[in-house]
């Protein structure tokens, strides 16, 4: 990046206090433009069209459209615009999903300003960034999961793994290269191993098991 060059940020809460808070923590930074503010992620999309900021400061929860579908959306509308969560959630669940969607990082709401803007400043650099407690969490997750007994077997966990990211019996059969008839066998395997019977269900496992 420039050193010269200015970071232009669209904020994304439904709190206006918040807002006003996150703006003043960032109005005095030479190196940031906060160009817009949202109060939800429908908003956010429409603003961000004309105003097409560099990195989207974004919540999770939010009436009309959560930070979640949000983030989706951008990912796919605007691939260079980069979405750094700034949340109070940090389960497991909550940053799993969020990194799925294509966010580039996650920030609790308790940071310093001084870490804020250093994560603003990452992710537009195109790294990722994920503020201590966050990593912790991740950590604590990986752990939990390599300790306990295998319940699938690696061929499992892959299939398992697709079926999480929406993909059918033919697109598994392709990436892994087997029949989609053995991809049906593990399919129906995972399901009895795990008393899971549910697309949804599945998918909440493999968030929760780090397969994803």
């Amino acid at each position: 990046m420039d050193a010269d060059k200015t970071i232009k940020v669209l904020l994304v809460d439904d709190h206006p206090l918040v807002l006003d808070g996150i703006r003043a923590r960032l109005e005095h930074e030479r190196c940031i433009q906060v160009v817009g503010e949202a109060n939800n992620g429908e908003q956010a999309l429409s603003l961000a069209a004309h105003l097409q900021p560099d990195v989207v400061l974004m919540d999770i929860s939010m009436p009309v459209m959560n930070g979640l579908e949000a983030t989706r959306c951008f990912h796919e509308r605007f691939p260079k615009i980069r979405v750094l969560i700034l949340s109070m959630h940090d389960n497991q669940e909550y940053i799993t999903s969020i990194m799925q969607s294509g966010a580039s990082g996650y920030i609790l709401k308790d940071v310093s300003s001084q870490e804020m803007v250093g994560a603003i400043i990452s992710v537009h650099q195109g790294s990722c960034y994920y503020s201590s407690g966050v990593s912790q969490t991740l950590l604590d997750g990986y752990n939990r999961h390599q300790n306990e007994p295998r319940i699938l077997t690696r061929r499992e966990e892959a299939v398992l793994k697709l079926l999480a990211q929406g993909k059918n019996t033919k697109a598994i059969g392709r990436h892994l290269g087997i029949s989609p008839r053995t991809v049906e066998t593990h399919r129906q395997n995972i399901k009895r191993k795990l008393d899971i019977h549910t697309p949804t269900g599945l998918a909440k496992y493999a968030i929760e098991h780090g397969l994803t």
